[in-house]
C-alpha cells in the first residue's frame, strides 16, 4: 500500500512570513520615522545587500568579488546622499561597470538590475527628504498593502495565472486584488490629506509599478535558476526578494514626481 505524501498546508508559511513582516516592518519603521541619516543608513545597507544577492544568484561560487561589490554599492551611495549633486549620478555606473567587467556571462543583466537597485534606493532617500514621512508612508503603504491584499486574495481564490512563464504563483486574482487595495490606500489619504481623487488612480498605478517590479525579479531568478535571492529572511528569501516592488514602485515614482506635484492638489 502506498503511503500518499503529505502536501504542504496553503497557509504553512503564513505565521513565519508574519514574523518576518513584523520584524522588517519595525526596523523599517523606525528609520522612515526619524529620517534623515537613519533612514540614509537603512537604505544603504538593503541597497548594498541586494547587489551582493544579485552578483551571488549570477555567480554564487565568487562571494569574495560580491561582497567586495556590495561595499563598494555602500561607498558610493553615502558619498551620492552626502554630495547630492547631478554629477555624482554618474557614480552609480561604477558598480554595474566593475561587476560587469568580472562576468563572461550576464553582463547586460548585472549592469541593468544593479543601477537600477542603486537608482531605485536613491529615488526612496530623497523622496522622503522631499516630501516628508507621509508621502513616503503613502508609497510604502501601496506596495505593503499591494503584497498583502494579493497574497490573501491569491491564496484564497486561486485562478488563472497572471505570468505562469515567468511568475508562477502569482495570480490575476491576486494581482487584481492588490490594485483594488492600493486605490483604497489612495482613498484614505485623499479623504485626510490636500490631494485630490487622483491619488486613487496614481496609487494602483503605482501599485502595478511595483508588481512588475516583483515580476522582473521573478524572471532573474528563473533566469538564474534559484527561487529565492538569498536565505537572509525566514519565510520571505532575500531582501531582494522582499523589496523587488519597492524598487519598482520607486523607479516608477522617480518620473511621477517629475511630472506632477506628488502631495499637492492638482492631481
Amino acid at each position: 500500500m502506498t503511503i500518499p505524501t503529505p502536501q504542504p498546508a496553503k497557509w504553512d508559511d503564513l505565521t513565519v512570513r508574519l514574523i518576518s513582516s513584523a520584524v522588517m516592518v519595525f526596523v523599517g519603521a523606525i528609520g522612515v520615522i526619524l529620517g534623515g541619516v537613519w533612514f540614509q543608513m537603512l537604505v544603504v545597507f538593503v541597497t548594498a545587500v541586494m547587489v551582493w544577492e544579485l552578483w551571488m544568484m549570477i555567480r554564487p561560487k565568487e562571494p569574495t568579488k560580491g561582497m567586495l561589490l556590495a561595499a563598494l554599492v555602500a561607498s558610493v551611495m553615502s558619498g551620492q546622499l552626502a554630495d547630492g549633486s547631478a554629477w555624482g549620478m554618474l557614480l552609480f555606473l561604477v558598480v554595474p561597470v566593475i561587476g560587469a567587467t568580472q562576468l563572461k556571462t550576464e553582463i547586460k543583466t548585472f549592469f541593468i538590475f544593479a543601477l537600477g537597485i542603486q537608482i531605485a534606493g536613491w529615488g526612496l532617500v530623497h523622496f522622503r527628504m522631499d516630501y516628508g514621512f507621509l508621502w513616503l508612508l503613502w508609497l510604502m503603504s501601496v506596495v505593503i498593502v499591494t503584497d498583502i491584499f494579493g497574497y490573501f486574495a491569491g491564496k484564497a481564490l486561486g485562478g488563472p495565472k497572471f505570468w505562469p512563464k515567468i511568475s508562477p504563483k502569482k495570480t490575476w486574482s491576486g494581482t487584481g486584488f492588490g490594485w483594488i487595495g492600493a486605490g483604497l490606500v489612495g482613498l484614505v489619504f485623499a479623504l485626510f490629506t490636500n490631494a485630490s481623487l487622483w491619488i486613487i488612480v496614481i496609487s494602483m498605478v503605482l501599485s502595478f509599478a511595483g508588481q512588475m517590479g516583483d515580476i522582473a525579479e521573478s524572471a532573474l531568478k528563473r533566469r538564474m535558476g534559484v527561487k529565492d535571492s538569498s536565505t537572509l529572511i525566514p519565510g520571505h528569501g532575500g531582501l531582494f526578494d522582499r523589496f523587488d516592488a519597492l524598487l519598482g514602485a520607486s523607479l516608477f515614482l522617480i518620473i511621477v514626481a517629475d511630472i506632477v506635484d506628488v502631495p499637492g492638489v492638482v492631481w
